[in-house]
């Protein structure tokens, strides 16, 4: 059956696909055009530039739609357990191995095992899944029997495996035998000045839905420029400039010039280092800081509107005092009208103050259900792991921050969350 235009846009609205360039149509096109035969693909392209969409557009539109379907990242898996995770062990076979256990193989027999990062994978573990590739069988880590599996794969790699091949770090055999079809994923810099203005606005919308803002908007001549910049990143990198441009920005009716936003962009230098409140940032950048930034000040606000709650509760009038309002209220709800001064002072005393006592209940109760910085970044540190399929290295990048103090996050708000 013919692969038409209509079909390759309701590919693109279902799994919420942007960009309309000629490659990156054609990626899409391919990855229909092999869905239906049992083949191996291999997916190439930059990290971020989403290649993990092409395993699902092949797996979800082909025979094996119904049957399993696992995303293993074969760079978050410690070296020495990654056999045991695809093929499986028996008990015995090492020091935790306290009962048997299906690799991912097993498990997904019948249908698709998606393996992501496979210029990671050690040459040991590459030897079996040759083998797999090539008789369906493998070995559970600690037994002697032979097991049979239907498993369609398909890989995806970051890395210039002919480069692998020639440092001896990836066998030969296994990439001509991943590599019957290949998929290549353009990087962002050479999308089209379309494309770019589509993923703004799409990001944009998304960021200010789900924060309930306006979103921002961005002048011709700022997509202009976005559309020069390296973007080492791809995808996941100018995703989090717009977000952090929507975040500093709300409120801004106006379009966002050049000027507006030359401030967030990575320098060409090192595609990392940013420029926010007109100091540069290296690599080390934390996300704490950012989020430092964004909220510094709200705690004195908070902890004076503790105090007008606490007036309230005891029958005290002092509606004069300092309150905690956002900074562009001027009317609140329940026809409270209240207007501020530079010191985030009450001038104006409230009439009614049977709605005034409500009014600031209701902002009570909103300010009580606002999470902690730690919550808020634990969060934050969360989707991005789950974004990533769990790499740690992909989501230090991502956050833009060194994978030690990833760690370092991950250890202490794990505790902070547990208790």
């Amino acid at each position: 059956m013919a692969i038409t235009q209509s079909t390759i846009n309701g590919v693109k609205q279902r799994y919420d696909i942007i960009g309309d360039s000629e490659e990156f149509n054609r990626a899409i096109l391919r990855a229909l055009q092999v869905a239906p035969f049992n083949i191996s693909v291999l997916v190439t392209g930059e990290s971020g530039t989403g290649k993990e969409i092409i395993p699902r557009i092949i797996h979800e539109n082909g025979p094996r739609t119904h049957k399993p379907y696992f995303a293993v990242n074969c760079g978050s898996i410690q070296q020495g357990l990654i056999e045991s995770t695809l093929f499986g062990h028996v008990r015995g076979a090492f020091t935790d191995a306290i009962g048997d256990q299906k690799g991912y193989f097993e498990s997904a027999d019948g249908g698709t095992i998606f393996l992501d990062e496979l210029g990671e994978m050690p040459l040991e573990t590459q030897a079996k899944l040759l083998r797999v590739l090539e008789t369906g069988e493998f070995i559970k880590v600690g037994d002697d029997k032979v097991q049979k599996t239907d498993v369609r794969v398909i890989a995806a790699t970051n890395k210039d495996l002919l480069q692998a091949i020639s440092d001896g770090t990836f066998r030969e055999d296994l990439y001509y035998r991943l590599s019957a079809v290949e998929i290549s994923l353009p990087p962002l810099r050479k999308r089209s000045f379309e494309d770019f203005n589509l993923l703004a606005r799409f990001f944009t919308r998304k960021f200010a839905d789900s924060n309930h803002q306006r979103p921002v908007r961005f002048s011709k001549e700022t997509i202009k420029l976005f559309s020069e910049q390296e973007w080492p990143g791809n995808i996941r990198q100018f995703k989090n400039i717009i977000e952090r441009i929507s975040m500093f920005e709300a409120g801004n009716t106006a379009e966002l010039t050049p000027a507006d936003v030359a401030q967030y962009l990575p320098t060409k230098a090192t595609g990392k280092e940013m420029v926010v409140g007109g100091h540069a940032k290296g690599p080390q950048f934390d996300t704490y800081n950012l989020f430092m930034t964004l909220i510094n000040g709200l705690g004195d606000r908070i902890n004076n509107l503790e105090k007008v709650v606490a007036s309230i509760a005891e029958g005290g009038d002092q509606y004069g005092v300092p309150a905690y309002v956002s900074s562009n209220a001027s009317t609140i709800k329940r026809d409270v009208t209240v207007s501020l001064d530079d010191n985030d002072t009450v001038i104006e005393h409230v009439a009614d103050k049977t709605k005034a006592k409500q009014h600031y209940k209701d902002v009570a109760v909103e300010v009580a259900a606002v999470k902690t910085l730690d919550e808020t970044e634990l969060e934050a540190i969360q989707e991005s792991l789950e974004r990533n399929g769990g790499n740690r290295k992909r989501t230090a990048e991502e956050l833009n921050i060194s994978e030690r103090t990833l760690y370092r996050k991950i250890k202490k708000l794990t505790e902070l969350k547990n208790g």
